[in-house]
């Protein structure tokens, strides 16, 4: 999530890491940094994994749009066995009573919805773009990011965040004006512009949902554990997962899954196992999310997903040969530049968070021996 000051932070029984100057969480700290390097491999391998399996589909001779959007988010019961270990808690107090059934139940229909849209804009973004460029203009949800941060929880414009913003929207530029030389053949100028659009509203969307969803951490249900993380990952996806069903037989698409399965390049089996795999990615993907939320902050989560996109513009150039010429290479490097310049804000407003909480202790502690 994109807070870098009003953070939403997430932490399994007060030990997540933060370093509080007692000798014996020392063991404890090195525990919790190995947890945080299993969930970034899980982050950035997942989504590495489902975008080049999503491109791979499309080259094979996958069509379907809501076949691509439905394996995004159907995955969801992988994560029920740890719905089921981690127990309800009633942490709440009288005068913060927790939401009402009803409430979460429009909570998680409306994520569900805009997951569903959002997932289906990355799909046309996906089909009509090169991976590369692809990955790179999602490089931009940090931008949007810090806008609807600005707007939605009060965080404040500093130089670095300008200056996250300038590049990140630079390195888009310089993308939408090299379209010519980086559209494939088979693919008409308006579909083109098409993936654009929609790949950077999925990326805006994404953002706005983040956003929306710290607000109803703080807001609406006013509880931080692994429990409420996994369910408002599980049960919106499982309204997206509905809302695809719907969009593939209204739109007619699931009368042409059989008909594509049995043309696919690679055969019927492949092209199952290639979504199903598409659909596993995304929630090891998903996982190393949830676990960052929890360890960390859903601010930091949100930063190593955008990190790990260049990622895939190497790998893409490998296995697709996509073109890696100057243009996109600049576009690349703005990128990093830019995601590297949120980051390091966000070091900067945590270091500051840190050094205010061992002055309040040191105040605390002098006050006490005065007393004494």
């Amino acid at each position: 999530m994109a807070d870098g000051v009003q953070e939403l932070e997430l932490q399994p029984g007060g030990t997540n890491g933060v370093i509080n100057g007692v000798p014996t969480q020392k063991f404890k700290h090195y525990r919790w940094w190995f947890r945080v390097a299993v969930y970034i491999i899980f982050l950035i391998s997942g989504q590495a994994t489902a975008t080049l399996l999503g491109r791979l589909y499309y080259d094979k001779g996958g069509n379907s749009k809501w076949i691509s959007t439905f394996v995004q988010s159907a995955g969801f019961p992988i994560l029920i066995p740890l719905l089921l270990f981690f127990q309800p808690t009633t942490t709440s107090s009288a005068a913060s009573p927790p939401p009402t059934t009803t409430t979460l139940l429009l909570l998680y229909l409306f994520f569900g919805l805009i997951l569903t849209g959002d997932n289906l804009m990355y799909s046309y973004g996906l089909q009509y773009l090169p991976v590369s460029t692809y990955s790179l203009l999602c490089a931009t949800q940090l931008g949007f990011n810090a806008v609807f941060s600005f707007l939605f929880n009060s965080q404040k414009f500093t130089s670095l965040i300008i200056n996250s913003l300038f590049l990140l929207t630079i390195s888009a530029t310089l993308l939408a004006v090299h379209s010519d030389s980086d559209n494939p053949s088979k693919i008409s100028k308006a579909k083109y512009i098409i993936g654009f659009l929609c790949t950077l509203g999925a990326s805006a969307t994404y953002s706005l949902y983040l956003s929306f969803l710290q607000l109803s951490f703080q807001k609406v249900i006013k509880s931080e554990n692994f429990r409420v993380v996994l369910e408002l990952q599980i049960y919106p996806s499982f309204i997206a997962t509905c809302g695809c069903v719907v969009g593939l037989f209204a739109s007619g698409e699931w009368d042409t899954l059989k008909k594509e399965g049995r043309d696919y390049e690679k055969g019927s089996v492949s092209y199952i196992m290639t979504l199903t795999w598409i659909a596993i990615a995304w929630q090891i993907c998903s996982i190393g999310i949830l676990g960052l939320i929890f360890e960390v902050s859903s601010l930091f989560s949100n930063v190593i997903s955008t990190l790990g996109l260049p990622v895939v513009p190497v790998l893409a150039v490998v296995f697709f040969g996509d073109k890696m010429d100057g243009v996109k290479a600049i576009s690349l490097i703005l990128a990093i530049w830019g995601s590297g310049s949120y980051v390091y804000q966000h070091y900067l407003d945590d270091l500051k968070l840190k050094n205010d909480m061992k002055t309040r202790i040191l105040v605390s502690a002098n006050e006490a021996s005065h007393n004494v």
